[in-house]
């Protein structure tokens, strides 16, 4: 029975305290969808999405213990006695159908176990998910089998951004069952709560400002970019029109965060995180190698790296997903040191901690 969804709690809470067995079936699209999601593959190509700005202004930060509400003083300490901070960071955990459902439930065991046997100094502090939570589009009746059921046990904040199938809008579909108005009710809610979504399970929703945000941490900075609906490429604005609906809001978002780290001679880490990653090598199909599914997007990263070039400013390290594979890659130049872009896939990635 699900539990009440109007319920607020004086905290949050992340799981199920006791660990429980892993789940042994799982929801699939029935085969006469088939016909439907091929012409919706077409549309993956055009259509992008709008959303709504971020409730802080342009320069405002998420602290790391809000998410933590009460708990959240005692987490920093423990995080600065340490005198480092780790975390988790992946993307496409879902499942797109239950062949590779084990995927997911061996990378959430492997993080939840990665959590429960670290010694205190050396425990994750949360999880940054890269996107693609929810298989195939968003959809609220599937957010149980494939996010909140996979990560019961995963007892800290698991923070998001939304990736392609968290955000395409299959046509016809009513307003308030888009997949980012589901998306911002389990990780964008403005006070903890259980939402329909966890059914009968107690991790309650995440408090983030919006689907961009930047989290604010010990040691380090995440810029969490929403690189909109397209399979391919990337998008964080409207490209001078290109794109009508999509807002340029998240420009000046970059802008003034990087001028913020500026300001305050920000000593710490600085991560951009998207989902589409802004470099990516895929070889072309039968040629042997070893890339990801999809390539790089590279009139974002030309947008990303002008409002860098115009602040002064570049980050250490870009995470995205979307690519499906592992990949590493590290930048050298006359202006940036070090940037590295690294794509984080839960299909061949089981753990990754960030020191």
């Amino acid at each position: 029975m699900p539990l009440d969804a109007t319920l607020a709690f004086p905290q949050p809470i992340f799981n199920e305290g006791n660990v429980t067995p892993d789940p042994t079936r799982f929801k699939t699209r029935h085969p006469s969808d088939t016909s439907q999601y091929k012409q919706i593959e077409k549309l993956l190509k055009t259509q992008v999405v709008g959303f709504d700005p971020s409730r802080v202004p342009p320069d405002g930060l998420y602290e790391l213990d809000t998410a933590f509400g009460p708990h959240g003083p005692e987490i920093l300490r423990r995080i600065k006695a340490a005198g480092k901070i780790i975390f988790h960071a992946a993307g496409d955990t879902g499942a797109s159908n239950e062949g590779k459902y084990g995927n997911e439930i061996r990378v959430s065991d492997q993080v939840t176990k990665d959590y429960r046997t670290s010694n205190i100094a050396n425990r994750p502090t949360f999880f940054y998910h890269l996107g693609d939570i929810v298989y195939d589009f968003g959809e609220s009746k599937y957010y149980y089998d494939q996010f909140y059921d996979p990560f019961r046990n995963y007892p800290a904040p698991i923070f998001a951004i939304p990736g392609n199938h968290d955000s395409f809008v299959i046509p016809n579909t009513p307003e308030n069952d888009r997949p980012l108005k589901i998306f911002a009710r389990n990780f964008c809610a403005s006070q903890p709560s259980i939402t329909v979504e966890a059914a009968s399970l107690h991790r309650t929703a995440m408090t983030q400002p919006g689907v961009y945000f930047a989290l604010d941490a010990p040691f380090v900075r995440v810029v969490g970019l929403f690189s909109n609906a397209l399979e391919d490429p990337g998008v964080i604005s409207s490209e001078n029109g290109k794109w009508a609906n999509v807002p340029d809001t998240q420009l000046e978002y970059l802008k003034a965060q990087l001028n913020r780290i500026k300001s305050e001679k920000y000593s710490g880490a600085v991560i951009l995180a998207m989902h589409h990653p802004p470099f990516s090598y895929a070889p072309p199909p039968k040629s042997g190698g070893t890339g990801g599914n999809h390539s790089g997007s590279p009139n974002m990263l030309r947008q990303i790296d002008g409002i860098c070039k115009a602040v002064g400013v570049y980050p250490h390290a870009v995470l995205s997903g979307h690519a499906h594979n592992y990949q590493r890659f590290a930048r050298y130049g006359s202006e940036v040191r070090l940037l590295l872009f690294l794509s984080l896939s839960a299909e061949t990635v089981d753990t990754t901690s960030t020191n």
